[in-house]
């Protein structure tokens, strides 16, 4: 059993990565990220960490130092949010391609415009699909957890893929939770030292993303699909072993009360814990109605969603992006994507909502839920706006 405390989400994520002995920190401060990089700066400038803590002057800069310091063998960790992660867009690509185990906290936020500093997934979709593996904390704990298992499974030489760890800002960046802190002892046992396959040395050169012609860039993206998908058993055997050395276990999807649920609120997020309150609520009015909670967004878990979602008729998908002019809500595509081949396969509800940090509440997912019953199939709207005024 560890040590239970009580503190900010922010400030115990920089712990974990100073309990993880990581050498370089990059960063550049962007609300609602910033608390977590200010502590690590001080806990270098005070000696309790070890390592380099380099402050630059974007966040381009900061993943570009981030890959530099990989590629050289250097155990890193930046963080960041919303336009940050945008102005980083270009370095994300390249740090997966370059196969480099950087982990990189995101306090999701809204993008701009208009300008919000506060929560939704906007910025979450804008790097679905830029390689790295891409993980949803629900609280402070497993935002705490998270930051070992994701050093554990990026640095993997099975794996060497970055890893993205995102938790909802303000809504757990800002909040202080009761904590079990683990010990150093446990985290040395947890994590091995990071052992690169290559690494940029003066006395030994070496090419990394160097120019390909089309013979080779087809080749080496499916390389890259294919690096991902295989991290899988890692992914899973990482969580295994935090399991039995802390007691707390972790799924790629977590299901509540789902047993015989004939309907089910699917969440990413710390949503999960307002619809498992609203699950209760409708339990308790006699529903038949479940939780399922996305934790593994890449690689997306489809045949865990499918298993998840069991014999219900009915899954109601909350989003908190729109993809304009698309099909829905990024989430409820793929979970229409994971049911498109299957004989039997539950009505999908789409609903947007919680934008730029609206609230939602139990009673909102009640709504959702009630309306998506009252509505005929072959007249349901692909997806709706929930709370919008028109």
């Amino acid at each position: 059993m560890g040590k239970r405390v009580g503190m900010e989400v922010s400030i115990a994520v920089a712990e974990a990565a100073c309990q993880a002995d990581v050498d370089v920190v990059a960063a550049y401060p962007i609300t609602p990220q910033t608390h977590i990089v200010e502590h690590l700066s001080e806990l270098v400038a005070d000696g309790h960490l070890d390592a380099e803590f380099v402050p630059v002057e974007s966040e381009h800069s900061a993943l570009s130092v981030c890959i530099g310091s990989s590629a050289a063998g250097a155990r890193t960790f930046t963080s960041t949010s919303s336009q940050g992660l945008a102005l980083m867009n270009e370095v994300v690509y390249i740090a997966s391609s370059l196969r480099l185990p950087i982990v990189m906290v995101v306090s999701n936020r809204s993008l701009s415009a208009p300008l919000s500093i506060w929560n939704d997934h906007s910025d979450v979709m804008s790097v679905r699909d830029t390689g790295w593996i891409q993980v949803f904390a629900e609280n402070g704990q497993e935002a705490y957890d998270h930051v070992f298992w994701a050093f554990r499974v990026g640095e993997d030489r099975r794996v060497l893929m970055p890893v993205m760890i995102h938790m909802d800002g303000f809504i757990l960046s800002h909040m202080v939770e009761p904590l079990e802190m683990v010990d150093k002892d446990l985290v040395k046992k947890y994590i091995p030292p990071f052992e690169p396959i290559h690494r940029l040395h003066p006395d030994k050169a070496v090419t990394m993303g160097a120019f390909a012609l089309p013979e080779l860039y087809t080749e080496a993206k499916k390389a890259q699909d294919e690096a991902l998908k295989a991290s899988w058993p890692v992914i899973l055997e990482g969580w295994k072993q935090w399991g039995e050395l802390t007691g707390r276990n972790y799924k790629p999807v977590e299901t509540y009360r789902t047993e015989d649920a004939q309907a089910v609120l699917i969440t990413m997020g710390s949503m999960g814990e307002t619809a498992c309150e609203a699950v209760d609520r409708m339990r308790a009015q006699g529903k038949a109605v479940g939780a399922v909670k996305i934790r593994l967004w890449r690689p997306f878990p489809f045949s865990q969603v499918r298993e998840a979602v069991g014999k219900a008729k009915l899954a109601v998908v909350f989003d908190r992006c729109v993809s304009y002019g698309g099909p829905g809500g990024p989430v409820a595509s793929e979970i229409r994507a994971a049911f498109y081949g299957e004989m039997v396969r539950p009505r999908v509800a789409n609903f947007i909502g919680g934008l730029a940090g609206r609230d939602v509440s139990p009673q909102d997912f009640q709504n959702m839920l009630e309306k998506a019953l009252s509505t005929e199939e072959d007249r349901q709207e692909a997806y709706q706006i929930y709370g919008v005024r028109e």
